[in-house]
């Protein structure tokens, strides 16, 4: 007992000590300032988005300075390219570019990313996903993050709202897995492709770099563009960062159960669903974060055995080191109070959902996403 004590008391303290190094490393955007805006091109990849493309526009387009909103209509199949088309007949700074078609080999994400990259007019890139809504200041804060950190890519999870139950116990855990598993510091000091990671929501690049490193080109087969696309700046010696847009941007994923689990699922074969990676972090996640709560209740009723003081107080600190960085966070970003309450459910079914992506995987049956598989 003392061994799988202390085994899940050091898998919960060593989360919740790097969420607190990287709480003080990953910084609010920075102010406006004086300086001119930079131009700047937005790009919206936009699948079956008619009821919030507009919306997303429309909170690019409050930003001031030089500044176009590029779209993709990515072979929808409702009115995506009406809205957009209509905005764009009123104002000038938007277009509206057709898909076309994926090309073998290429996912539907990356080639609609790669292709507005290629329209851009602008040196500094920001792609931002159609469900993403902007401050009315976005725009030039994260430019001037860009230019203070001399990074080539940077990216930031934006306030995450949530609804159904479903979102609030799933949606956070991806504040806690980047911050608890990443180690912010250490990237900035080094190039190391596996030391990175972003939010595919939002990402601003500049145009050498972008190309230098091969774009959205060097990860074409990929779901995963918040991981895999950090990682190939990386790999051609460019730097990256992290900011946090708390304040700057929101989004809201997934409207209900079913789109989260399919959502969730959809990219998790390079992530935490890997192959050679789902195993150990099934047991660090479960071990950390399900185990010290279900000694708890084991402890308080007194099974197997009434359990000493020492055994308690080591059950309790556990329970409070997986705790407490959902209720930091709940504060710091705005996140649901009920799903920082809920965290070993939402830690369990976010395991479930990664070996049910990697079944899928395995059985050659990846899951769609918006009506198409890639």
């Amino acid at each position: 007992m003392t061994t799988l004590l202390i085994a899940v008391l050091a898998l919960s303290l060593a989360p919740a000590i790097l969420t607190a190094i990287n709480l003080r490393a990953y910084r609010r955007l920075p102010p406006a300032g004086d300086a001119p805006a930079l131009p700047i091109s937005v790009l919206i990849p936009a699948r079956n988005e008619e009821a919030g493309v507009g919306e997303a526009i429309a909170s690019v387009l409050a930003n001031p300075g030089m500044l176009e909103v590029v779209v993709l209509d990515d072979d929808s199949e409702d009115g995506t390219a009406e809205v957009v088309r209509a905005i764009a007949a009123v104002d000038d700074r938007v277009r509206l570019v057709s898909g076309g078609g994926v090309p073998s080999g290429w996912n539907g994400k990356q080639h609609a990313c790669w292709r507005l990259a290629n329209e851009a007019r602008h040196d500094l890139f920001v792609f931002l996903d159609a469900d993403v809504r902007l401050a009315p200041d976005a725009l030039p804060r994260m430019a001037r993050f860009l230019e203070e950190s001399r990074a080539d890519l940077a990216s930031g999870i934006p306030r995450q709202e949530t609804v159904v139950l479903m979102e609030r116990l799933l949606i956070p855990l991806i504040h806690f897995v980047l911050l608890g598993f990443m180690p912010i510091p250490s990237m900035r000091r080094t190039t190391i492709p596996s030391l990175s990671a972003g939010c595919g929501q939002l990402f601003v690049a500049r145009r050498e770099g972008y190309f230098r490193a091969g774009g959205h080109a060097a990860i074409r087969a990929s779901r995963h563009d918040g991981i895999k696309l950090p990682r190939a700046f990386r790999a051609a010696g460019l730097r990256v960062d992290l900011f946090d847009p708390t304040d700057a941007a929101t989004c809201r994923m997934y409207r209900s159960a079913g789109e989260v689990w399919s959502g969730l699922s959809k990219n998790a074969g390079e992530a935490l669903a890997a192959p050679g990676l789902i195993v150990p972090m099934s047991a660090i996640l479960l071990g950390g974060q399900v185990a010290p709560f279900l000694l708890a209740v084991a402890a308080i009723l007194g099974r197997p055995r009434p359990w000493s003081t020492a055994e308690a107080a080591t059950v309790a600190v556990a329970v409070l080191a997986a705790w407490l960085p959902r209720f930091v966070s709940a504060l710091r970003f705005r996140q649901s109070w009920a799903g920082a309450l809920l965290h070993p459910a939402g830690v369990a079914l976010l395991v479930a959902i990664q070996w049910y992506a990697l079944a899928r995987n395995a059985l050659g049956r990846p899951g769609p996403w918006k009506g198409r598989a890639g």
